[in-house]
């Protein structure tokens, strides 16, 4: 089979003009917003300023627009949204950067009403205004001095009481690019917008729940504290925060990155907001391995590596394991390999043992929880089970079938018509399996015969199922005459 040219700009050249012409003719007819992308090319051949003037006309038409666009619209709406931000930062951009961050700007201030006229259930919407966001923060990038010091300014006259999360987003993107002073003229301007927006805020009615922009500002003046290497002003900020909102850890790791470990230990051990996000959040390895960094610094080390194990020895960590494992001595490892494994194999609840052998990994350790454990396994796991037995039937297929059992009499036991098409997968994955499964199976495990008619006693009803499976069917019960009464005579 012949390939397929490859597109290059060489080739396309060799097309000539008129041929190119005609192709990006044709093409504009069929495409709105490649046409619209082809007409601010046209027009930027008299300068920036026409780009800009195409640009303006369609921005007023999406700031007045306020029809609803239905579902089946939504992507070609999405398609011309982009379509005018790449005409924005490929067309203006590079010829006039101020220019096109302010209609950048312009655009991502119609992102409230656009999201009111659209659902936007697939993100497409949402990743526009996210691309505008980015392309702001690039082309921020190559602004004069006297361009990038006015930005502050302009990014809060257009966004500055924008509710969505957008404005935070921007200051993200464009602080590191920003001169010092502006980010110190920016810094102090929020701050005393937020001391009159709190102070107003106080004094009026409690009339029920309402949104303050001064959390947004806050995360702003702490990003704008990060591109400024203000790591003090970051942290005060953060604790003028309550208590289950701090980040706490990614104070301390910016703290351990500044050579500040003690500071650093005093966040990493407060609760903070990652108590909402882990169930035990004392022994989550994501704080544990920070933790125990901080204590390496500290020279605490015997310290550190208790607390690995510990956290092990709670959430069966892979990573804490080889975290700790790469702290120890030369040739204490493998001993201490050998203790965790069987620490794993004694766990009470054996569906850690098996997720921690997985991501070992050591699949001969997983199939062996798995057969000292036949009846712990719930079908209903559907989602993880199957790829686990998948990966252990070649080598381990005693421990696939105990698996591939569990899953097949979920369905059966729960009558999951839509899932019996798995079930049938099951079963013959079960009747490969057998040959090598039975011999090595212990005595509390029946054989696949037994298993298989023990089905067909429990479930000869599910024709859905045993349609599938063609020879395996069971014979239906036979069905038996209704009892009808009998009338006896009886004496006179």
């Amino acid at each position: 089979m012949a390939r397929k040219p490859a597109l290059s700009i060489d080739k396309l050249k060799d097309l000539g003009a008129d041929k190119l012409a005609q192709l990006v003719l044709d093409e504009a007819e069929r495409n709105a917003g490649f046409r619209r992308q082809v007409k601010a090319a046209i027009a930027g051949k008299s300068g920036p300023e026409a780009i800009a003037k195409l640009i303006d006309r369609r921005l007023s038409g999406l700031e007045r627009a306020k029809s609803f666009i239905e579902w089946d619209k939504a992507r070609a709406f999405a398609d011309d949204l982009r379509s005018l931000t790449d005409t924005i930062a490929s067309e203006l951009g590079p010829a006039a950067p101020a220019l096109a961050i302010d209609r950048l700007l312009r655009f991502i201030a119609t992102h409230e009403q656009v999201f009111e006229r659209v659902d936007d259930s697939s993100g497409r919407v949402q990743d526009v205004y996210y691309q505008a966001i980015n392309a702001t923060g690039d082309l921020a990038q190559t602004l004069t001095p006297p361009e990038a010091d006015l930005l502050p300014e302009r990014i809060m006259a257009t966004l500055g009481e924008s509710t969505h999360g957008y404005l935070a987003d921007l200051t993200t993107t464009v602080a590191p690019h920003l001169p010092q002073d502006a980010l110190m003229r920016w810094d102090a301007d929020l701050k005393e917008v937020i001391a009159e927006r709190q102070a107003g805020e106080a004094a009026r009615k409690p009339d029920g729940w309402f949104y303050s922009m001064t959390s947004q500002w806050t995360g702003m003046r702490q990003t704008i504290a990060s591109a400024r290497g203000d790591l003090d002003l970051l942290i005060a900020l953060e604790e003028e925060k309550r208590p289950h909102m701090q980040d706490t850890l990614g104070m301390a790791a910016q703290l351990l990155e500044a050579g500040r470990a003690a500071e650093a230990l005093d966040w990493v051990r407060k609760p903070g907001r990652r108590a909402f996000d882990e169930a035990d959040s004392d022994m989550s390895p994501t704080r544990v391995s920070l933790e125990a960094q901080i204590l390496e610094a500290l020279d605490h080390k015997p310290a550190a590596q208790a607390l690995r194990w510990r956290c092990f020895e709670a959430v069966l960590s892979a990573d804490i394991l080889r975290d700790y494992l790469k702290h120890l001595p030369d040739f204490e490892d493998i001993e201490a390999e050998e203790r965790a494994h069987a620490l794993a194999l004694e766990r009470a609840d054996p569906e850690a043992a098996l997720q921690f052998f997985l991501d070992w990994p050591r699949f001969d350790l997983a199939a062996e929880l798995i057969v000292m454990h036949p009846h712990r396994w719930n079908g209903r796991d559907w989602h993880t089970l199957p790829k686990v037995a998948t990966l252990l039937e070649h080598d381990y297929p005693l421990a696939a079938t105990i698996l591939y059992r569990a899953l097949l009499d979920d369905i059966l036991d729960r009558a999951r018509s839509k899932a019996y098409s798995h079930g049938a997968k099951y079963l013959g994955k079960l009747t490969l399996l057998a040959g090598d499964a039975d011999p090595a199976r212990p005595s509390g495990i029946a054989d696949h015969a037994t298993y298989l008619a023990g089905l067909k006693k429990t479930h000869p009803r599910k024709s859905g199922f045993w349609a599938r499976i063609g020879d395996d069917k069971p014979t239906p019960p036979q069905s038996t005459p209704a009892r009808c009464p009998v009338w006896v005579k009886g004496d006179d």
